[in-house]
């Protein structure tokens, strides 16, 4: 898959297409070395566009010294096996290929083959064909292809084709300067594949059926039966017992390869938590940490000015550490998802969970990012990229927050610890399984109203042979998309983290200078009392609650700390020993309930669960699909949220407290 720094501008392509350079897309079935081919040839000269009008990611990048051109612009298409669309993603790269799309036509489509499954990428090559675009076909895995006893010539393919075909290795980038004069050869005088008419302009065969449609899909398989007959190897390969195939036989086997995918999972999960923490805790100590106290050395701290450094230190610098916390975080999951994608296991452990994702009516796949999501919901959707279509990534996405992240545990520690004295874990527990009812119901919910046309189909799958990964596309690949978070979700952290504190800064009562103000005094604070009474009916109607659910809007892990600053005592350096901070909270909770406290948290603890991610996972899901669904999302799990602590709140009462 390709990187997915989403920024979704539907005119981008449009504008990238009226420049000088010319444009060659990268085709080719999924899981044929495609997305490695294009890092090999652009390096870090690449960024991600939507598709206009979709969330469908396009990875371009720059491909230099391509004959006399300068520079070449490389656009990397999603995989497909056909450009008879049935989904968004095949959509895209059958219409950029017909010159359909706002780019404009290409001029190269460079087809990726895999030797070993030659059949199936010559099928799609001869649809590709029958556009009239002008070809160059790179030729992938014919090592494996030997191992197998089904070998394929590239010149003899060439012959038979009537096209160049160079023989690559997107991996170690061997053949890449034969690939290179090939296309820079076909931007002067373009090769067309020979053996097949121009593609009909019957709207049937357009639209992929009727009778037109079957005679033009029988005449591209009799010709590709015709191209491998010309290459004197057989049909048929013969059985040849390789590693990969010995290693399967323990991987795909339910007995070891569910513990094995377990395993796997689990120290993904420990990854996102445990590992990435200190690197996380690092970089925030030397951002607000040394740079921040620097800056206060620098700044005014006193006189009419004093706001200043409140705003800067406070305000911008915290934005810019949050979002520069979270990239040892996001650089160390995708370099584990490209290890495990790189690898060829990734498409074990999707055969392996696939019957348990079906259950909400996705593939196997969507368990890397539901799985990666209870550590931490940012990585999560990143992982999301995984998924083949853009509306399963989609879903998944939807999905992704109401996984229970790490940073939560720390306000149900804190809540089980103060109401819930005698059975703290139990309650901690009940809020995991909660968490996996909202993603299932959440699930089939979704898939029978918005995504109807998320089919559930037999999952076809080709295996690729294993590989060992290799380091530099992995820190490439790992540079490029932390880099993206950075610059584009980063603007968002940053803008609504500043906007934060300058509504904590302003005071509405009392005669306090703007930067030093008591919450309870502050437009913040007013704010949240103005919003109390909407939680009135969930036993917490109080601004400290509030006030604690909003400040957990931009990070769940500092609703402690919030509720501590409203109170006015000292933040618990652990939450299980909460002290005067507990003492307040039963008091506040015992008043708000009515004489129903622990209902009153429990519907509290619900909230959290089910409510906006953290900003800088929303940010991502902006990044990744835009602001419409972004907002619905954050619509929904507000509602959701609200519904659900009130249901709680209002049974649990009913019932005694549940103490």
């Amino acid at each position: 898959m390709s990187c997915h720094d989403v920024s979704p501008d539907p005119g981008a392509l449009a504008v990238e297409a009226r420049t000088a350079e010319p444009t060659v897309v990268l085709v080719g079935n999924p899981n044929v070395g495609k997305s490695t081919l294009f890092n090999t040839l652009t390096g870090a000269r690449q960024h991600v566009v939507n598709a206009p009008g979709t969330t469908v990611e396009l990875q371009t990048g720059t491909w230099r010294g391509v004959g006399g051109t300068a520079r070449v612009r490389l656009v990397d298409l999603p995989g497909t096996y056909s450009l008879l669309a049935r989904t968004p993603d095949e959509q895209v790269t059958a219409d950029t290929v017909a010159g359909q799309s706002a780019a404009g036509a290409p001029d190269v489509v460079l087809a990726v083959v895999e030797a070993p499954g030659l059949a199936r990428s010559l099928y799609l090559l001869g649809q590709v064909a029958r556009t009239g675009r002008p070809v160059v076909v790179a030729l992938t895995l014919s090592d494996v292809a030997s191992s197998r006893g089904v070998p394929v010539d590239a010149d003899r393919l060439a012959a038979a084709l009537g096209v160049p075909v160079v023989a690559v290795d997107p991996r170690t980038g061997s053949g890449r300067t034969e690939l290179t004069e090939a296309v820079a050869e076909a931007l002067v005088r373009p090769s067309h594949v020979q053996g097949l008419r121009a593609r009909p302009t019957d709207e049937q065969v357009a639209n992929g059926s009727g009778d037109a449609a079957l005679a033009d899909a029988d005449e591209i398989f009799t010709w590709v039966s015709g191209v491998q007959a010309a290459l004197d190897r057989p049909a048929v390969a013969t059985p040849v017992r390789t590693w990969s195939d010995r290693v399967d036989r323990l991987l795909l086997d339910p007995w070891v390869g569910v513990p094995v995918f377990a395993l796997v999972m689990w120290g993904l999960f420990q990854l996102a938590t445990a590992v990435a923490a200190p690197l996380m805790a690092a970089v925030d100590t030397l951002v607000n940490g040394w740079v921040g106290d620097g800056l206060r050395a620098l700044l005014p701290s006193s006189g009419g000015f004093a706001w200043v450094e409140g705003l800067l230190v406070d305000g911008v610098l915290a934005g810019v550490g949050t979002v520069l916390s979270f990239a040892p975080l996001m650089g160390l999951m995708f370099v584990a998802i490209a290890i495990l994608e790189d690898s060829g296991y990734l498409a074990r452990a999707a055969f392996v969970a696939d019957r348990a994702m079906r259950l909400i009516g996705l593939d196997g796949r969507a368990v890397l990012p539901l799985v990666v999501g209870f550590g931490c919901n940012l990585p999560a959707l990143a992982a999301t990229r995984t998924l083949p279509h853009a509306r399963q990534r989609l879903l998944t996405g939807l999905l992704v927050p109401y996984t229970s992240c790490t940073a939560r545990l720390t306000v149900y520690i804190l809540l089980a610890t103060v109401f819930f004295p005698s059975n703290p874990g139990t309650a901690i527990f009940l809020m995991y399984v909660a968490s996996v009812v909202l993603v299932v119901v959440g699930g089939l919910l979704l898939r029978r109203t918005a995504f109807r046309d998320v089919r559930t189909e037999p999952f076809v799958l080709a295996l690729p042979a294993y590989q060992r990964p290799r380091v530099r596309a992995l820190g490439l690949s790992a540079w490029v998309r932390v880099r993206a978070f950075v610059l584009k979700a980063g603007r968002i952290i940053v803008v609504t983290l500043t906007a934060v504190w300058l509504l904590m800064a302003v005071p509405m009562t009392g005669n306090h200078p703007v930067g030093d103000v008591p919450v309870e005094d502050s437009l913040y604070g007013s704010a949240a009392q103005a919003i109390a009474p909407v939680f009135a009916p969930a036993g917490f109607g109080s601004w400290q609650a509030s006030a604690a659910l909003a400040t957990g809007f931009v990070a769940k892990e500092v609703v402690v700390g919030s509720f501590a600053q409203s109170f006015a005592v000292a933040e618990p350096e652990d939450p299980s020993q909460p002290g005067d901070l507990g003492t307040q909270m039963q008091a506040t909770f015992e008043r708000t309930s009515g004489g129903h406290p622990a209902a009153a948290a429990a519907a509290f603890m619900v909230f959290v669960l089910a409510y906006s991610p953290c900003l800088a996972t929303i940010a991502e899901q902006r990044r990744l699909f835009g602001v419409r669904w972004t907002l619905r999302a954050v619509g929904i799990g507000l509602a959701l949220a609200w519904v659900g602590a009130v249901l709680v709140f209002q049974i649990g009462s009913r019932l005694g407290g549940l103490a």
